[in-house]
């Protein structure tokens, strides 16, 4: 189960931003996730709770917009979707030559995980000047 791995380096990113930004709680985070990267949203989310817990992340929202995997040939120009809700796929990598000239294809996308945004609470600084 990589997702636990994947989750801890997710919290631990955004625990040093929310630290950089004197941040006093994570309300959402959001990330995009190629179906290449064969990750399960839920396992990830499952595991991003628990690592959350007793941080500021704690009941903070994992948002996952998953993206979907592209191929292009660089000598024909070949370009297609991968398909990867088959089954099959989460125990190897489909055919990575091109159909049309036999060249290795290149992944043009579906293969990120990246965070996107963060979005978080910051307190306010007092307002300097004197108060009569």
């Amino acid at each position: 189960m990589h997702e636990y791995s994947i989750a801890t380096s997710i919290v631990e990113a955004v625990l040093d931003l929310a630290k950089r930004q004197n941040s006093s709680r994570v309300v959402e985070v959001k990330m995009s996730i190629g179906k290449l990267r064969v990750l399960s949203v839920d396992q990830l989310r499952f595991s991003y709770e628990i690592l959350s817990k007793g941080t500021i992340l704690e009941g903070s929202r994992l948002t996952v917009q998953e993206t979907s995997g592209w191929v292009r040939c660089p000598r024909c120009g070949y370009a297609n979707k991968i398909e990867t809700d088959d089954e099959s796929f989460h125990f190897g990598i489909p055919s990575m030559i091109c159909p049309t000239c036999g060249t290795n294809l290149s992944i043009e996308g579906g293969d990120e995980c990246v965070i996107t945004k963060v979005r978080m609470l910051i307190p306010t600084a007092p307002k300097q000047g004197s108060v009569d």
